[in-house]
């Protein structure tokens, strides 16, 4: 009998990374997702293309429109249907747009994630649970760290402890996160707590920026994703202040998907991973401009802003090697490269 998995967001980018990954591995898939990403951010964000898409090419997909908020649905769809795995993606994704509506930001994120959790707990408690959370957990405490500005980019000395990455140790304790980090750290010590109190196996991973050619790129969400179409299209780009030296690791959605799959074959309870693209992939915004335009012929027009979001990251790069050492069959495919070659050549615009 083929294995059961719920996904919740399932339009979006992880979301539809892991219905194709698990669709491909043979599993029943059910995703959850509402499409509330375009009430966030507009018509251009919807993801219904995607679930669209996805009904169309497999058979084994079954689509639920469900707010993972609502109590009565989710613990009916729980009790209809045991699951083997749950991959929990839906979100409201954004720290700007979180400051707008505090209350919306944080019963979906919060109170949506302890929904699905205890109808996990009560329902199918011999399941695995992965979890996306965010760097955002860490709040403003990476822009303390002694940053060097080049040419191009920040960056750390190369002797510094975190040269290498971000790694699990630094504290999300007492910075300025955003109310959406706020949202997502209360998720994330619900998922470990649901793990380390209750026995059950899940696990955290604390994303870097995440991309691929699923992504609904937009303004406050999808850097990358939201860079190639204002190239490709001619749309004006704001930079946020930093100079646009400001550095980001990128993970493709496959090598995400990948890595849950290895927690999935052999899981443990209530981990967490940072997990981006580390010094394997990574870049500044002035550095993917660049990239872009050689790769599409195009020039960007961009348009500079003095002041950086609230809360921005100037120089972040995740250390995945606590990962690695739990799954040493796991390995990056992508690089910073073939995601922006993918994104110029398959994006959704």
């Amino acid at each position: 009998m083929s294995k059961k998995v719920l996904i919740t967001g399932s339009a979006g980018l992880i979301g539809s990374e892991s219905v194709k990954f698990f669709c491909e591995k043979d599993f029943e898939v059910t995703g959850i997702d509402n499409d509330m990403r375009s009430q966030f951010f507009g018509a251009e964000a919807s993801t219904k293309w995607n679930s669209d898409l996805l009904s169309k090419s497999y058979s084994s997909y079954k689509h639920v429109s469900m707010d993972i908020r609502d109590q009565k649905e989710m613990t009916g769809l729980f009790e209809k249907e045991g699951f083997d795995l749950i991959i929990h993606c839906a979100a409201q994704p954004s720290h700007d747009w979180a400051a707008k509506d505090p209350f919306t930001d944080f019963t979906v994120n919060a109170n949506g994630t302890l929904n699905v959790l205890e109808n996990y707990r009560k329902h199918s408690p011999d399941a695995v649970f992965i979890f996306t959370s965010t760097n955002k957990v860490y709040g403003d405490t990476p822009n303390t760290l002694p940053l060097i500005e080049q040419e191009t980019r920040y960056e750390l000395p190369a002797d510094h402890p975190f040269y290498n990455g971000i790694d699990e140790t630094m504290s999300i304790d007492n910075s300025k996160h955003s109310l959406f980090g706020v949202s997502k750290a209360a998720a994330d010590l619900l998922v470990q707590e649901y793990g380390k109190y209750f026995g059950l196996r899940t696990a955290v991973f604390r994303g870097g920026c995440l991309t691929g050619p699923a992504h609904s790129g937009t303004e406050l969400h999808g850097f990358l994703a939201y860079l190639v179409k204002c190239i490709i299209t001619g749309r004006k780009y704001t930079i946020y202040g930093y100079k646009g030296k400001q550095v980001r690791d990128n993970i493709h959605s496959y090598d995400l998907v990948n890595a849950f799959y290895n927690v999935y074959l052999h899981p443990r309870k209530g981990e967490v991973y940072n997990m981006g693209g580390s010094r394997h992939s990574n870049v500044s915004m002035l550095e993917a401009i660049r990239k872009i335009e050689e790769l599409t012929g195009k020039k960007a027009n961009i348009e500079y802003a003095e002041n950086n979001r609230i809360g921005d990251h100037i120089w972040y790069i995740s250390d995945v090697s606590k990962f690695k050492k739990h799954y040493p069959d796991w390995s990056f495919k992508y690089d910073i490269d073939m995601i922006l070659e993918e994104e110029c050549e398959h994006g959704h615009f």
